[in-house]
């Protein structure tokens, strides 16, 4: 007859198998007489306080664990370390062991025994490399969850602050927790969250965090505008918070995702807030001026180059000295393509070899391309210009966007000519105009449904004390 330690030992030793993995490790001992086991995975564990835990175990006598019958009384009278947990659930301890904690189990002392123990791989917390700024903290968020959430409680005391866990994806079982102050942030935001994190049913979620934004909120195909804003900036994130938006974050990703999000919320970043108010403003309302100009300067360009008629004297230098070989359209979609293949291939290669090559590449090209007459100096020119400028957008998703947009205007001017542009811009607004956010909210907000005070802000950064 198996006894109750048999059962409990059973049940892990069938679902984790740790005789067919090298790094799921269960340790046979004997603690007061009795038969006792630990499942951790190796690597996960914190060794030296383990040790110092086995340590004190081995030591118990047989009389103290007299009248203990459950995991519960064992860890309040002789388990020396703070987190620590009891479950009976074969399934919770399993996921424990390989989330990395410890499992206790004991002959005699019903349920199992979780030890929170483990300690994970670790890049140092530096600034990320996208998200920059010129002044101001230099710390940046990491793959491990509580890391992460330990940047935001040192910069938020606040006593509301909370983080609601919830474990996620079948064969992945990812950690996330939901980050907001209690009474301040968004509730219809915090309530959606949490049915939604509930409702999950994919099979893993490991490789991306996209996979849980399309679960949580949902676009339709085509279209290109973000609903999430991302940031690996602790600070950025803690001020969010302290605005009343809602964090997502997610184990295994250094990118914590922000609700409710849009489309003005695109146009700041943290830089605004490193400066006075009349510095961050001309900043602000420089980086708008950039990103309207990289979706518009090579759709007019086109246009005008189409229809020499609408050149004003002013500029007429725009005016091509001879008749191209390829057409200016085809020339602006091959460089649009260009530099993207451009941009994989500096992704690719080796650090020390990337500036250099990205260098060196794009002179060639350039230089062959005019000097064999392929392309005008002017589309290069041009494209160069929206190529650097689109890195003022510190949002990967909305610069992308915008290059979506652009090609669809480069399209629409091709073969309608000024209308086909104006069309283009005005199915473009009306696109954002009824795309919702993930409350419902419009994705225009401020400008629909209009509030002066937010929409004034878009451009002028306010005083701290506003």
């Amino acid at each position: 007859m198996l006894t109750k330690y048999d059962e409990l030992t059973y049940a892990i030793d069938s679902k984790i198998k740790p005789e067919l993995s090298f790094d799921v490790i269960k340790r046979e001992l004997v603690i007061g007489g009795r038969s006792a086991a630990i499942y951790f995975i190796d690597g996960f564990i914190k060794d030296e306080i383990f040790e110092k835990i086995l340590e004190f175990l081995f030591k118990v006598s047989p009389e103290q664990l007299k009248g203990i019958e459950n995991a519960k009384e064992f860890s309040e009278r002789l388990m020396p370390y703070v987190e620590v947990e009891d479950t009976g659930d074969a399934d919770a301890a399993c996921t424990a062991v390989l989330s990395g904690a410890t499992v206790l189990v004991v002959d005699s002392v019903a349920d199992f025994l979780i030890v929170d123990t483990r300690t994970y791989p670790v890049r140092s917390v530096s600034e990320p490399e996208k998200d920059k700024t010129m002044r101001g903290a230099k710390d940046g968020f990491v793959e491990t969850l509580i890391f992460n959430t330990a940047m935001i409680r040192r910069r938020v005391r606040d006593y509301n602050l909370r983080m609601e866990y919830y474990q996620i994806g079948e064969a992945s079982k990812v950690d996330v927790a939901i980050c907001f102050l209690d009474g301040k942030g968004d509730k219809k935001s915090i309530e959606i969250l949490r049915k939604r994190l509930k409702s999950v049913n994919i099979k893993g979620i490991s490789m991306t965090q996209q996979a849980l934004a399309e679960v949580i909120s949902p676009t339709f195909f085509f279209n290109p505008f973000p609903k999430i804003k991302y940031t690996e900036r602790p600070d950025y994130a803690s001020a969010c918070l302290l605005e009343g938006r809602v964090l997502l974050i997610m184990d295994n990703s250094p990118t914590v995702m922000v609700f409710p999000t849009s489309f003005a919320d695109f146009t700041k970043e943290a830089n605004d807030y490193y400066f006075p108010p009349l510095t961050a403003s001309y900043i602000r309302i420089t980086r708008q001026l950039i990103s309207i100009i990289t979706v518009l300067l090579t759709p007019v360009f086109l246009l005008l180059i189409n229809n020499p008629a609408y050149i004003p004297s002013w500029l007429s230098f725009i005016k091509l000295d001879q008749t191209p070989v390829i057409p200016i359209f085809i020339q602006l979609l091959i460089l649009e393509f260009v530099i993207d293949g451009l941009r994989i291939a500096s992704l690719n290669t080796p650090d020390n070899l990337s500036s250099s090559m990205s260098i060196i590449g794009g002179l060639l090209l350039s230089e062959f391309a005019i000097n064999a007459g392929w392309f005008e100096a002017e589309c290069i020119l041009y494209m160069a210009f929206v190529a650097i400028a689109g890195f003022s957008q510190p949002s990967f998703e909305m610069g992308y966007a915008q290059k979506f947009i652009r090609i669809m205007l480069l399209f629409a001017t091709e073969f309608l000519g000024i209308w086909g542009l104006a069309g283009g811009l005005i199915i473009t607004l009306v696109t954002m105009a009824i795309t919702k956010t993930l409350t419902g909210r419009n994705y225009f907000y401020p400008v629909i449904p209009f509030n002066l005070r937010d929409f004034l802000k878009l451009f002028i950064r306010p005083g701290i004390k506003e």
